[in-house]
């Protein structure tokens, strides 16, 4: 089979970091009408059904062993169920663009926590370094007026924001170690249809009070989210990875936020204060001195909202 041309590769990895960017946006601009553990439902029962339709037409078999149904469990409870869900409820209060860049943390709780559960991985001082300067730029996130963002309310839900990265990365370090030979649409569609049972049900429990207004701009956000977001984002991403260095496409971690800063700013003019900006210049640098010098682990595991 002949190898894609470096135009394709380029473009395929800018058009991720163009959507991953959005879907932050994309998120808020869905909870005007969708609740959001009912969002989160949709969005990955959606996508779960696009992704369970192509790994029929491509063949490829799911749940072949016990190992393969176990990463099922563990990727469908934290890299997608808890770790959206907190997204997706954060981000009722907290601005998209500092969504983004408080999740970018998780290429550096990877790399924390494969140092102590991966054999191999251990941390070098250079990637403490990056480690450092990425969660000292959340502190100087934190130390910036959140009256001038929204009030407690932001400051909480941004605090809780953090558990998404948390999970994440539990699971991305959890995939690390066991995940070798299986398919990557197996770790992807079979977690994101269990995410739908569990936060539908989670919804109705919880949000069954709510209205859900599917209006034009909220089943958009939600189409986007399910195809583009989910779907087929994630489907270039693995293809990408089977024709480009690891360390390359983990480039897309830290470049991500700033797209997702840049249009929340402009296109949902979310506030921007100086400690904020420096502490998304801090987090990037760190992310981006981490990814490089773990970028082979990190990169199987970066994602969008």
């Amino acid at each position: 089979m002949q190898s894609p041309g470096p135009l394709l590769l380029v473009a395929t990895a800018a058009l991720l970091c163009l959507i991953w960017g959005t879907t932050w946006a994309a998120i808020r601009i869905g909870l005007a009408g969708i609740p959001p553990f009912t969002g989160v439902a949709l969005r990955f029962g959606i996508a779960s059904a696009v992704l369970f339709a192509y790994a029929r037409a491509a063949g490829v078999r799911l749940g072949s062993g016990r190992r393969e149904r176990v990463l099922w469990l563990v990727n469908g409870l934290f890299a997608f169920t808890i770790s959206y869900g907190v997204v997706y409820w954060a981000e009722q209060w907290v601005p998209s663009g500092l969504s983004s860049v408080l999740f970018a943390t998780y290429p550096l709780l990877v790399a924390i926590m494969s140092h102590f559960v991966l054999p191999g991985e251990r941390l070098s001082w250079a990637a403490v370094t990056g480690i450092a300067l990425g969660f000292g730029g959340v502190a100087v996130i934190f130390s910036a007026d959140f009256a001038l963002l929204g009030g407690r309310q932001v400051l909480i839900g941004s605090l809780v924001l953090l558990l998404s990265p948390l999970a994440a990365g539990a699971a991305t370090v959890v995939v690390k170690r066991l995940g070798a030979g299986v398919h990557p649409l197996s770790l992807t569609a079979v977690p994101m249809g269990l995410t739908a049972v569990v936060m539908g049900a989670l919804a109705l429990a919880v949000e069954r009070d709510r209205p859900v207004v599917f209006d034009a701009v909220s089943v958009s956000a939600l189409v986007y989210l399910s195809l583009f977001g989910s779907a087929i984002t994630f489907t270039l991403y693995y293809w990408l990875l089977s024709h480009v260095a690891a360390t390359r496409v983990a480039l897309i971690a830290y470049v991500i936020p700033i797209v997702a800063v840049f249009v929340g700013s402009v296109f949902l003019d979310e506030p921007l204060t100086p400690r904020i900006l420096a502490g998304t210049a801090l987090v990037v640098l760190g992310v981006a001195l981490t990814v490089q010098l773990h970028g082979r682990r990190l990169a199987r595991g970066v994602r969008g909202g």
